[in-house]
């Protein structure tokens, strides 16, 4: 494993080619559980040498809203599933920005549209590391999946609304999360 002071270009660039990352956090209760997401679909992207963001995407769970809200720790995984081996991992702090936050406009210009886009969760990196992943399978990336911006799309903005306050409004622990 290597610290690296920051993000730099080498590390830019193969985090902006990754398709997929993964995000973990936890809450401060032993008992809690820990949660770790996969995320795609081109909502990633490095706004600096110690700060990322992510397009928080309507989904079944709110864990890293919840945990975020609580505690603020937050870490991000990318795997190299193609070319040269690499993990990356970027820990630090974060912090969940709502749709309905005035901030959030701010961010949406940096993304694609995702119309169940429910806020951006940004990050201050205060440790950056990279690791051999010599164990991490080679595999290709075929395309993204259409079934959560349809899903999304079939919702429209009042069901949106309406599944997060039902669906996310708590963490699995009880945490408050959206809604």
């Amino acid at each position: 494993m290597k610290l690296h002071e920051r993000i730099d270009g080498r590390l830019r660039a193969f985090i902006e080619a990754q398709h997929l990352f993964f995000v973990a956090t936890a809450p401060l209760s032993a008992d809690g559980h820990v949660n770790v997401s996969p995320k795609g679909l081109d909502t990633f992207r490095v706004l600096g040498e110690h700060a990322v963001a992510y397009l928080d995407l309507t989904g079944s769970g709110s864990e890293t809203v919840a945990h975020l809200r609580e505690n603020g720790r937050v870490t991000i995984m990318f795997c190299a599933f193609e070319g040269p081996p690499n993990i990356v991992r970027l820990h630090g702090s974060g912090r969940y920005v709502a749709l309905e936050d005035a901030e959030f406009d701010s961010y949406r210009t940096l993304f694609t549209h995702h119309p169940g886009a429910r806020g951006v969760v940004v990050v201050e990196v205060e440790r950056v590391s990279d690791s051999c992943g010599y164990a991490v399978p080679l595999m290709s990336h075929d395309g993204d999946r259409d079934l959560l911006t349809r899903w999304s799309e079939n919702r429209g903005d009042d069901g949106l609304a309406a599944y997060r306050a039902t669906k996310n409004a708590a963490s699995i622990d009880g945490l408050p999360a959206l809604g």
